[in-house]
């Protein structure tokens, strides 16, 4: 989206920066002018607020955030619209200055004992506070950890959060698609269900992190390491670092378990038992107060050292060596012949070989049926992983090493999963198929939409017939005046050509009626003042013309074009004569009159006056006139008086 730095948001909240951006929303440094305070605000990009699901989310967001109140939650001020400026959809926050969890990790690596321990328990108390009313994060990473720089460890970003406060769900598409893949519970990828359980998961592979520096998978593809939530065991971390204490490592141990029984009930278990052993480990060491900051260590540069490799594990097989018997000395021939005992010792001999025959037959038939189990039986099936919400490339890459392949039966519409990703697959995650055998599934060819097609110009039964083609509704036909599409033919649609519409949207189609006509009267003769009044109101366009006449009255119409007695179309030109009055006027007589008198009186006739003046007066009147009183002379001729 554009840069908004500089905009004041609602009236209110002056964006100073950008402090960063995703790919919902992006987070400004912002002066809240009202109460003179920085704040972040979190602004939506606009192309998600034209979608109802996500701005219902961001919403959510706030509601679950300002739900909770807690030392170690970001606090939501303020969320709404702005109604001024660039539109937009936004979410105010109290402004944490400071790094994520996951910066300070990349930078610092694995953290010792004590200092991970600090840092888990003020995540475990707030996860604790939202668990007991009933809120579930469903996001819990280093990402969404804030550490502010008095050291105030804070959540973030409650958009994935549910709970019976905010009354919303997510379907498992929808969680696979935004929960963080690396710390997802193998209940989130198999069956996108969520509890306070699946917060624990995730804050015991954050915890993972933060004791060995690394996470406990990792693949290739996201869908990889989902695969191995499922199917896998989150290890010991004793097994990736030494010195771990054996209680801590139990815990965590413990808390990734495939089993949500198996793990703490909620984030206030896992915080109360964390609290044990730390006080274990340190009994000197007070118990922690979340309302109190905790000492941070200062961000250094990360250091170069290599990335730890992964140590593969190989088990070596066992061999048995099978020794011959040799041959003792009652087993040989006494002068070629046999003895009676050796005789008897080859009967005892061959009991014995028999016998190990027998032990080898059933020996070869255990292992015959265990092979029929392992490649061919029950033994021989493979647990397919959760492939829904990932694009056909992807779940191939993830079914290959399994040595399964991938049979795409059906491409459906579907409104909420993306063109090209998998809606649904045969075995779903988490069943089991025949080795080398298929994995079934429907891909998405995105939300069915049809292109409204150009229907302007046409005649109302050929929109009809092209609409048909399509699966919509026609609905209402109009018919309006128009000027400019011939009588007959569809002026516009609704929604409009090339719109992108669901099945079965009706579509109205506006018809042309031609150009409306008006019957129009005659006003020669008329007043003008009423002929350009009524017309100009019935929507002609009147032009008048100024003339003068001997026979018409001046301010009466001399004549029109068109004429009265015949309709007109509406907006048609009518031009109007008006009488200017008679061209010819008489010199009235001004004698006695002064010369400012006379001159106005002539002027008002349209008369040129040339004034003369003689003798001596101070105040001088007419005293002759030419041409002389009562002669007809036309307008803008020249008249002399004498003034004296």
């Amino acid at each position: 989206m554009s840069d908004l730095t500089g905009e004041l948001i609602d009236g209110r909240y002056q964006l100073i920066r950008q402090m960063a951006a995703g790919g919902m929303a992006t987070i400004y440094e912002a002066l809240d002018t009202r109460l003179d305070r920085k704040v972040a605000v979190k602004v939506m990009h606009p192309h998600l607020a034209q979608d109802e699901q996500f701005v219902e989310r961001f919403i959510r967001e706030a509601k679950a955030a300002a739900a909770l109140s807690h030392p170690n939650i970001v606090s939501v001020q303020d969320q709404g619209w702005n109604q001024h400026g660039s539109p937009a959809v936004f979410l105010v926050m109290e402004l944490v200055e400071g790094h994520t969890l996951r910066e300070y990790l990349n930078e610092q690596g694995a953290l010792s004992i004590d200092a991970g321990i600090k840092f888990l328990l003020p995540v475990l108390s707030a996860l604790a506070a939202a668990h007991k009313m009933g809120i579930v994060h469903r996001d819990i990473k280093p990402d969404n950890i804030l550490i502010s720089k008095e050291g105030r460890i804070k959540i973030a970003d409650f958009g994935l959060a549910k709970g019976p406060l905010l009354g919303a769900t997510m379907t498992a598409e929808s969680s696979i698609v935004l929960g963080s893949v690396s710390y997802l519970s193998p209940e989130q990828v198999q069956r996108g269900i969520a509890d306070a359980r699946s917060d624990v998961y995730s804050a015991g592979i954050t915890a993972f992190e933060i004791f060995t520096g690394e996470k406990p998978f990792a693949g290739d593809e996201p869908i990889q390491i989902a695969y191995m939530h499922v199917n896998e065991r989150v290890p010991l971390m004793s097994t990736k670092r030494s010195g771990i204490p054996p209680e801590l490592d139990q815990l965590i141990y413990r808390a990734t378990n495939s089993d949500p029984d198996a793990r703490p009930r909620d984030g206030g278990e896992f915080h109360q038992v964390l609290t044990t052993i730390a006080q274990a480990l340190d009994p000197n060491q007070k118990q922690l107060s979340l309302e109190l900051d905790i000492p941070i260590a200062p961000m250094r540069p990360a250091s170069k050292k290599s990335s730890r490799r992964e140590r593969a594990r190989i088990e070596k097989e066992k061999t048995v060596a099978i020794k011959k018997m040799e041959d003792t000395s009652e087993n040989k021939k006494v002068d070629g012949k046999e003895t009676t005992a050796q005789l008897r010792k080859k009967k005892k001999l061959s009991k014995r070989v028999r016998r190990n025959r027998y032990i080898a037959a059933g020996l070869a038939i255990a292992l015959g049926i265990f092979g029929w189990y392992v490649l061919v039986g029950p033994g021989s099936k493979v647990v397919v992983p959760s492939i829904v919400g990932a694009t056909e490339k992807q779940a191939t890459n993830a079914l290959t090493p399994l040595g399964l392949s991938l049979v795409i039966t059906e491409k459906r519409f579907d409104e909420e999963i993306s063109d090209g990703q998998i809606i649904e697959s045969d075995p779903a995650g988490g069943g089991k198929v025949d080795a080398g055998g298929a994995v079934k599934a429907i891909i998405s060819k995105g939300p069915e939409r049809y292109v409204i097609p150009a229907l302007v110009g046409l005649t109302p039964e050929a929109a009809v017939n092209l609409l048909a083609k399509y699966p919509v509704k026609v609905g209402e036909l109009k018919e309006v005046y128009n000027d400019k599409t011939p009588k007959g033919f569809v002026i516009s649609s609704s929604p409009v050509t090339g719109e992108k519409v669901k099945r079965d949207t009706t579509i109205d189609l506006l018809i042309s009626k031609g150009v409306e006509t008006l019957d129009v009267a005659s006003y020669v003769g008329k007043s003008a003042d009423q002929a350009l009044n009524e017309l100009t109101d019935a929507g002609f366009s009147v032009e008048s013309v100024d003339q003068f006449s001997e026979s018409v009255l001046a301010g009466a119409v001399i004549s029109q074009v068109p004429s009265g007695g015949a309709p007109l179309p509406k907006g048609a030109k009518i031009t109007l004569t008006i009488s200017k009055g008679s061209q010819y006027v008489f010199i009235p007589n001004i004698f006695s009159l002064t010369e400012a008198k006379a001159r106005a009186a002539l002027t008002d006739l349209e008369l040129k006056v040339i004034v003369k003046k003689i003798g001596a007066k101070k105040v001088k009147a007419v005293t002759n006139i030419a041409p002389k009183v009562g002669t007809k002379v036309k307008r803008g001729s020249t008249v002399t008086i004498t003034v004296g």
